[in-house]
């Protein structure tokens, strides 16, 4: 492991990569509080926050595609999506949709973007592997 290519990268990246590190121990915590406690409801709203801020720091990272977006910069949008449509199913009480939306957010943004962000040539890869 060489946490210098993670030194040496951007701020946006660096952001990001600490907000993600963040969530996923948070994803740790949620998974285990009862749901609907006091507990529950503050690891979730700093979870929607560090998943925010993962999809927004991601729209100053580019470089997969030169200097423009790349496809994985939807799933940021699709991300965002999903957080509000969870918000607003849990403040309008349908524990339902807010359950099933953050378990598709959890799996899409952190286990399907986490992947790619290990492929080589990324900055997670050289950290990991070298």
């Amino acid at each position: 492991m060489n946490i210098k290519p993670l030194l040496e990268a951007g701020l946006a990246i660096q952001l990001h990569v600490a907000a993600a590190a963040i969530a996923i121990t948070l994803t740790a915590v949620i998974l285990t509080v009862r749901r609907g406690t006091p507990a529950h409801k503050h690891v979730g709203r700093a979870w929607v926050t560090m998943l925010a801020l993962i999809c927004i720091s991601s729209f100053w990272i580019t470089g997969m595609n030169g200097s423009s977006y790349s496809w994985i910069h939807l799933l940021s949008a699709w991300t965002l999506l999903g957080l509000t449509q969870a918000v607003w199913a849990v403040r309008a009480g349908n524990i339902r949709a807010h359950k099933y939306a953050m378990i598709s957010t959890m799996v899409g943004a952190l286990l399907g973007a986490g992947f790619f962000a290990f492929m080589p040539g990324r900055t997670m890869s050289a950290v990991l592997f070298g």
